[in-house]
């Protein structure tokens, strides 16, 4: 038998937290992995200026190297998938980071008994990228997702490759700027791609996105291509 709760765990207090201040600091009034009606969007300036911060190179090299696996023989590059082992909101703390995203994305969470509030089993999600509500529940765990909203293979390409692993551990699970859960075929759709080849089919999210890559851009030092600048650019002029 499970339990439901519609609030977070105290020990991703912290976290929930910090994914309020994201909230402010972008213009918007949702948390983390909600949709964002148009009036809630970052402003068009939030944007600019975060344009204006981050480096802009000619296009996404192709760095070898990168593997996500950590199967025995595989690289392993960001450490293992989903790892409590890391410093930062959630690290620590008794939970996979991907229980920690459902945690604070879902409503009506339900967890498995014994497991101290720490694995999701079921639950509600108020998708971003479709604008639609889809039922969430470990049975069917590929229709929700979790999302790096700089994907890890370009953050890899573009600059990631030189960092050292704890680093890219952090980046892999920051659940405050970097993860949200999402619609399981969407994010199969997004695969690798940054703004310039993807944007979420909801478009009243458009801005909302844009300022969230540009602030992981920002806060990590990975740059984005023209072709992502120029999209990006577009999907500001279209923002409050």
């Amino acid at each position: 038998m499970t339990f439901s709760s519609t609030r977070p765990t105290r020990r991703l207090a912290s976290a929930l937290v910090a994914a309020m201040v994201l909230a402010v600091l972008t213009g918007c009034s949702t948390l983390l992995g909600a949709p964002t009606p148009a009036p809630g969007s970052p402003p068009a300036t939030t944007i600019e200026s975060l344009l204006a911060q981050v480096t802009v190179v000619d296009s996404r090299p192709d760095v070898p190297g990168y593997e996500r696996s950590c199967k025995a023989g595989d690289g392993c590059v960001f450490g293992p998938a989903w790892t409590d082992d890391y410093d930062g909101p959630g690290g620590h703390d008794g939970c996979g980071t991907r229980d920690n995203v459902l945690q604070l994305a879902l409503t009506d969470v339900q967890f498995r008994p014994g497991t101290n509030d720490c694995v999701v089993v079921a639950g509600s999600l108020n998708d971003p990228f479709t604008g639609s509500v889809l039922p969430f529940s470990k049975q069917s765990a590929g229709d929700v997702q979790i999302d790096h909203t700089y994907p890890l293979a370009a953050a890899w390409d573009m600059g990631a490759w030189q960092w050292p692993l704890d680093q890219r551990i952090r980046f892999a699970n920051d659940i405050t700027y970097n993860l949200m859960a999402v619609s399981g075929p969407e994010n199969q759709s997004k695969s690798d791609k940054t703004p310039s080849d993807w944007m979420p089919p909801n478009g009243a999210y458009h801005c909302y996105y844009a300022g969230r890559f540009l602030t992981v851009a920002v806060r990590y030092g990975l740059p984005v291509t023209v072709a992502d600048r120029d999209v990006l650019t577009t999907v500001s002029n279209s923002c409050p």
